[in-house]
């Protein structure tokens, strides 16, 4: 058994469901409880539509919840993993598999291979399921979470600029000749760059060339008065292929779908380093679930009676948590340029797979 990977069979069964039972039970608790929190801090802005309801509230709940999951998940497995060795290093569970000539890495063997199923779960779940109710959600909160976008492109908080031109709008719905626009705020600028000219528009369509403005209110800045006209087509030199590079929320685009956008971005000319970063993160963000069962390892050995089990479980959880903190830092520095988007992604999931492994070896084989 000492040249096995895995333990026996009956005891890899074991140790799986353990761990598995836990990671799901974590998650739900955590799930829960950061939903309703969430949920107390939205609700009052979902309500102040005219109206919105139950019916609305539950759907916020419907997008919101895979977000939440997708997030706290890596969390649960960690935890999950400090809980489950912590207990079977409590009841002498540790010390007869390795009386019985087990390795710690023979040890944790069914815990990873568990992890890496979740792993793969997870990806699946972002791709499918995560991306979409991100950008609903997203779509959504632009118009203040009045009526619900009903197409599937729906893009939302656009900041478009062309020569003297400002384009914003609060969403954004169809493709190509076909696009519409809600919320929508133009600015024309003079040749020194100051604002000349505000219109604000709840709609509008291209009028190819430029956007038509339905019922806009213009302020004119030089004569400081304001009128309500009943159209205007302004920022002829902003057109849908222009639009159709700009604003790519990495969130809410699957790893296909953000694969075309970097490579339009990139035919354009246009900086794609963040986009880039996002798109290794998509493959090494569910992949640290893999990760945790190492970092939560040191929880698992020692002797429970010496009184350093509750010294071990904090130390798994500060490497635990120190890795997200590192991730979420060179995912940042890899968003402004400074790594290389590989690097930005994946340095420290592989700097705590060595720290990990480190610790383990020096301690335990």
């Amino acid at each position: 058994m000492q040249f096995e990977f895995f333990p026996s069979r009956t005891l890899t069964i074991y140790l799986a469901r353990l761990f598995v039972t836990r990671i799901f039970a974590v998650l739900f608790m955590l799930v829960l409880v950061l939903q309703m929190l969430d949920l107390l801090g939205e609700s009052g802005d979902i309500l102040a539509y005219p109206g919105n309801g139950q019916g609305q509230l539950l759907y916020y709940v419907s997008m919101r919840l895979p977000q939440l999951v997708a997030r706290f998940l890596p969390y649960s497995v960690l935890l999950a993993t400090i809980i489950t060795l912590a207990t079977l290093n409590q009841n002498s569970e540790v010390i007869s598999m390795k009386a019985a000539g087990l390795s710690a890495h023979q040890v944790l063997a069914p815990l990873v291979a568990a992890a890496l199923a979740i792993s793969g779960l997870s990806f699946v779940f972002n791709e499918r399921v995560v991306t979409r109710a991100t950008a609903a959600l997203n779509a959504w909160e632009a118009v203040d979470y009045g009526p619900i976008p009903k197409t599937s492109t729906a893009r939302n908080n656009l900041y478009l600029a062309e020569g003297r031109d400002i384009l914003l709008a609060g969403t954004l719905s169809g493709e190509g000749n076909a696009m519409v626009m809600t919320q929508v705020t133009y600015y024309r600028r003079d040749g020194n760059g100051m604002i000349v000219e505000q219109l604000r528009a709840p709609r509008a369509t291209y009028a190819n060339p430029g956007w038509r403005l339905e019922n806009p209110v213009e302020f004119n800045a030089q004569t400081i008065t304001q009128q309500r006209m009943g159209s205007a087509v302004v920022a002829k030199g902003i057109t849908p292929a222009r639009i159709a590079i700009s604003g790519v929320d990495a969130d809410g685009e699957g790893l296909f779908t953000l694969t075309k956008s970097i490579d339009a971005m990139a035919l354009a000319g246009r900086r794609t380093t963040d986009l880039q970063a996002a798109w290794w993160h998509k493959l090494s963000g569910p992949l640290s679930a893999a990760l945790m069962p190492l970092l939560g390892a040191i929880a698992a050995f020692g002797l429970a009676r010496s009184g350093q089990l509750l010294i071990r479980a904090v130390i798994g959880m500060a490497l635990g948590f120190a890795y997200f903190v590192f991730d979420n830092a060179a995912l940042a520095m890899g968003n402004f340029g400074g790594y290389p988007p590989f690097v930005a992604a994946w340095a420290p999931f592989l700097l705590f797979l060595l720290i990990g492994e480190t610790v383990l070896i020096r301690t335990e084989e």
